[in-house]
Formats: structure tokens, sequence, C-alpha cells
């Protein structure tokens, strides 16, 4: 039979989580919301609780603990609100664990450890204003001169655009080779070239920075490729399956806060002199949720690589 109880650690884990979003997210997310305001000393008390590095080895910088425990984080994060999973999302699943998977010791030294503890914020460059999910009909392009590659292009909605210290950018070096010209390359913010500007007025995670990257005869030294030329693709692709994950953790983490918030409103809405709560057909519709999220949340775990 499979155990899908959580361990003592990863419980302790979930408990020290909801208590920080309870706490530091909840009561102002509304706020926040309303003026489209990302607010990044969360990031900080993220990094103080040692969550920013949560699954990373602690021999470079993070905890060591697992990918569920990531998860778990997630689904925590997004029961306060879809912004601050997003970062962690990025950070930790689409760009530090790339770098786990596929950086030199040397880029691990320089770049994975102080992401791991929160100290440097790293972000995720592939999409463009053409290129969605047709990653192959990206246009920035990355020319090799010497000891140095020059990229020049643009990305788009690139969730912590503003506030990332590294990003890990896709462009091509072959442009005539499709997906299989496509090379990955970690950036410094501090890179002359590189400017960011935020998305304003957003239908939806307005308290998330969002936005594009400008990419102007930026010089990257060839010991900041991620991986050989030609495997951006592949690095991509393994990155993505990694942030979808703790995606899926994220919405389980939805589903519970409208729970909570369905249960909430049961008590406070009377109809035909009692609460609603009372009525037959809204516990059946209560009952349906929480079993939802019961399977949700086996499913998740059950998954994780």
């Amino acid at each position: 039979m499979m155990n899908f109880e959580l361990t003592e650690e990863q419980q302790s884990v979930k408990k020290v989580v909801r208590k920080f979003v309870d706490k530091e997210i909840i009561p102002y997310i509304q706020e926040w919301d309303r003026q489209g305001q990302f607010q990044p000393h969360i990031l900080k008390r993220l990094a103080e609780l040692q969550l920013m590095g949560v699954c990373i080895p602690e021999e470079y910088g993070g905890v060591g603990m697992d990918y569920n425990t990531l998860a778990i984080v997630c689904e925590e994060l997004e029961r306060g609100d879809t912004a601050y999973r997003t970062a962690v999302s990025v950070h930790t699943g689409l760009n530090s664990m790339t770098l786990l998977q596929w950086g030199t010791e040397e880029q691990k030294q320089k770049y994975l450890v102080p992401q791991a503890k929160g100290i440097k914020i790293g972000a995720f460059g592939l999409t463009e204003p053409n290129a969605g999910s047709d990653v192959a009909a990206m246009k920035s392009t990355a020319k090799r001169v010497g000891d140095h590659y020059i990229l020049n292009g643009s990305k788009t909605w690139i969730s912590l655009c503003d506030y990332a210290d590294h990003f890990l950018i896709f462009a091509k070096t072959d442009h005539d080779a499709g997906s299989r010209g496509i090379t990955a390359f970690i950036v410094e913010r501090t890179f002359e070239g590189v400017e960011s500007k935020a998305i304003k007025g957003k239908l939806g995670i307005r308290a998330g920075n969002t936005g594009e990257i400008f990419l102007t005869d930026v010089k990257v030294p060839v010991e900041n490729r991620l991986g050989e030329e030609g495997e951006g693709f592949k690095i991509s692709m393994s990155a993505l399956d990694s942030g979808r994950f703790t995606v899926a953790a994220g919405a389980v983490g939805l589903i519970e806060a409208s729970l909570e918030a369905s249960l909430k409103y049961c008590h406070e809405r009377s109809t035909f002199g009692k609460e609603i709560g009372k009525h037959q057909l809204v516990q059946q519709m209560i009952a349906k949720m929480t079993a939802n999220l019961e399977i949700s949340d086996c499913w998740y775990l059950k998954r994780a690589p």
C-alpha cells in the first residue's frame, strides 16, 4: 500500500510556511493585489526561513530536503497568493534546480550556492513576444566572439524580472538548426546591456513582478554557458518539468484556500432561518470539494520526481 502521509520533517515545514503565510501574506495580500505591488521583503523572509533552497543539497547551500517538500512549500504559499508561490517556483524550480542538474562545479559554487541561501535571486528567460510554446521560434541570438558570447534579443512574461540577480537565458547560437540551435546561458543583471521593465495592469497575479528583459550586445563569458552549444532546448524542457510540478502543487493550495473561504461563508450567510452550511445541498458541495482536495494532494505527492 502506498503511504501518502507526510514525514515529521515535512509536517514541520508545512507548519512553518502556513504560520508565515497566515501572519505575513494573507492580512496584506488584497491591498498588494489592488495596488499591483510586489513585496521583495517576502523573499528575504523566505530566505531567513531557509525556504529558497529547500530541496537543494546542503553542499550547495540548500537544506537538502526532498522534492515533495518543495511542493509543500509551494502549496502553502499559494494558499496565500499565487505571486509568491510563483517566485519560489521560478527561483528554485526553474533556475536553481536547473543549475543543480546541468551546471559545472564552478557554476554551482558561484551561482547556485547564493541562490539556495536566498542571498541572490534567480529567474528564467525563455518566452519571447513571438515564441511562447513554440520555443524554436525564438529570435534571441548568441554569437561567440573569442572567450565571450554576444547576446541580443528580448524575453517577455518573465517573473522576478526587476528583482532577479541571475537569469537563465536561452538564445540561438545556430539560427538554422531549429530547436537544436538553442543554447543556455547564465546572465547576471549587472552585465552591461541587460535591462528589465515590469508589465503593469495585469489581469491576474497583480502582486507578482512580471515583465520584459532586453538584451543589447550583452557580453557573456564562455564559462557562463550552461551545458554545450545546442543543448538549450533539452535544458529548458527539463527545467519546465521541475517548474510545472510546483505549479500543480500550488494549485492544490488554491483549492484549499477556496475551501477555507467557502467554509467561512457557510457560517456567515443564513437563509430560511439557519446558516447555509446546515442545508444538505451545501454540505454535499463542501464534501465534494474536500474529497477533491484530498485527491489532488495525493496525486501530486505520488507524481513527485
